[in-house]
């Protein structure tokens, strides 16, 4: 192990070596971006199979927001212990947990297994989001030439993007959905070697560690689980008693955290951060633009499985240009945001791009054409991809340095926070639009229709090739056309998620208004001295 000399600016001495080690440094951290992608990008084409399989509807939300929930409570502890301690051995842990979750995932016999191994693949997702990304500016704290170096990254996540989608519906469809998971297991193991070779660890030495605070992360995992459990039971008619039980116990966390919090000395929730003049409003769009993408993501390929009745690759295919373009929106961002004057304005472009995807979907329909789906899932990628680095940029700008993992890992946990609520609520409004649409088709059907309600209130046979199949020779048997009912239960299925995603098309307007909020920005030179050892 060797040590340099405290405030030093340059982490190698020499430059070819310095060059080299920065460059294997960044392919490490893109293999860590690729598995973290590959994650996100490959479940939610597998999903509508996963639970049709597991036989567990009620948990489809569950499999995003256990995952989110657990990401959002380990984001802000490891961004304060990677100030504080140097992000090197986190990243390794973390890439370490999330293989070995991933692995559990496709090893689960149940959705509660599935959901809470995707719990702890949470944990190790939240390490990695808030690791990862502050690790760049520790190599390159110069904001011109990290946006050069984000290349790599924008190129590492363009390509786990453009065959995670793919990727996902060809396995569930070939090879089975637990590969889904599995293919984790060889991108976790390089990704391993590269940041345990070449990843310096560098601490900032102008502060000393703080504590945890532990009772903050528990605050917060009893106050947005209590309010994901209240959102998904509230239509489900549970007890009245146990809701307002669950109720008291949300609000009264939420009103002890915000205690607490301003009387912590090291708060996990740094609240002065929510009314920095700057940062706020970053952090409210980044709550909305999570919501609005776990929205579109999660859902969208439910109803082109479950509405279209396309297969889990045809699925796939579809969603790939969003994800595509998210890459290409981010290339595009990084080419242009340091020679316009005023780069604000990326916010509102990326914001518009978005929204108009958020409308398209809510106009598609069985026989919209494939390449206007395409095309609006291009325009969504593309506005994601304006969106995302720049909201990370900003805040990394505005942000003391001292205060960067945080402020990184703040970012990170608001837009999971909106993801989680994203996820959660159109979730239940889906379910219930649904369950509301079949019953209304069925009434207005021939006499004694309502007695196939039992069947056709799970979405799941819409998915399930097994469970349609049983269907259709039961209502066979009776003389009734299972194919009709089928159609009718489609088409619940598609006007649900399309009310979805009118809030989604809402919820971005209300970003737009936002976006008026974040101070005009100039991207500046600097150059930061840190203490930095090297392993």
């Amino acid at each position: 192990m060797q040590a340099q000399t405290p405030a030093v600016t340059p982490e190698i001495p020499n430059p070819k070596q310095a060059f080299r080690q920065r460059l294997f440094a960044m392919l490490g951290l893109c293999f860590v971006l690729i598995m973290v992608a590959l994650d996100q990008t490959v479940v939610g084409t597998a999903l509508p199979t996963v639970v049709a399989e597991l036989k567990g509807f009620s948990l489809y939300a569950w499999v995003g927001t256990s995952y989110l929930l657990t990401s959002v409570i380990t984001i802000p502890i490891f961004g304060r212990l990677g100030d504080d301690h140097g992000r090197k051995p986190f990243v390794l842990a973390a890439i370490v947990l999330f293989t070995v979750a991933s692995m559990l995932c496709g090893m689960a016999q149940s959705m509660i297994q599935l959901v809470l191994a995707r719990a702890l693949q949470g944990v190790g997702g939240g390490m990695l989001v808030a690791t990862t990304f502050a690790s760049v500016p520790d190599l390159f704290p110069d904001a011109h030439e990290r946006l050069r170096w984000q290349v790599l990254f924008s190129s590492a996540f363009g390509l786990a993007n453009a065959i995670g989608p793919s990727l996902g519906g060809f396995l569930t469809e070939y090879c089975g959905w637990r590969w889904v998971f599995f293919v984790n297991l060889p991108v976790g193991l390089i990704s391993v070697w590269f940041v345990w070779r070449y990843l310096p660890r560098i601490r900032h030495a102008d502060h000393t560690p703080s504590r945890l605070d532990w009772l903050g992360a528990a605050l917060i995992a009893v106050a947005l689980g209590g309010m994901q459990l209240l959102v998904e039971w509230l239509p489900q008619r549970k007890p009245p008693l146990l809701l307002a039980l669950l109720a008291v116990v949300a609000i009264g966390s939420v009103v002890l955290l915000l205690w607490w919090e301003r009387r912590c000395a090291n708060p996990i929730l740094p609240l002065d951060m929510f009314t920095h003049r700057s940062l706020q409003p970053l952090f409210i769009l980044s709550v909305l633009m999570g919501f609005c993408l776990f929205a579109v993501m999660y859902y969208a390929p439910l109803m082109f499985q479950g509405g279209f009745g396309l297969s889990p690759n045809q699925a796939g295919l579809l969603v790939t240009p969003l994800v595509v373009f998210i890459t290409v929106g981010s290339i595009i961002n990084g080419r242009i945001i340091t020679r316009v004057p005023k780069p604000n304005i990326m916010l509102y472009v990326g914001f518009a791009f978005f929204w108009v995807a958020a409308f398209g979907l809510t106009q598609t329909h069985l026989g919209t054409p494939h390449w206007v789906i395409v095309l609006v899932m291009m325009m969504g990628g593309l506005g994601l991809g304006l969106l995302m680095p720049n909201l990370t940029i900003f805040a990394q700008e505005t942000a003391p340095r001292t205060q960067l993992g945080i402020a990184t890992a703040m970012l990170q946990s608001t837009r999971m926070i909106g993801g989680m609520l994203g996820t959660a609520l159109i979730g239940t409004f889906v379910t219930h639009r649904y369950t509301a649409g079949v019953e209304d088709f069925l009434q207005n059907q021939a006499p004694g229709s309502m007695q196939w309600a039992h069947w056709l209130d799970d979405p799941q046979i819409l998915v399930n090739h097994s469970v349609a199949q049983q269907f259709s020779q039961a209502a066979g048997q009776a003389g009734v056309q299972a194919g009709a009912l089928l159609d009718g239960a489609r088409v619940a299925l598609v006007n649900a998620i399309h009310g979805g995603q009118w809030t989604v098309v809402g919820v971005m307007v209300l970003a737009l208004l936002i976006v008026r909020r974040v101070p005009p920005l100039r991207l500046q030179r600097r150059v930061t001295k840190v203490e930095a050892s090297h392993e």
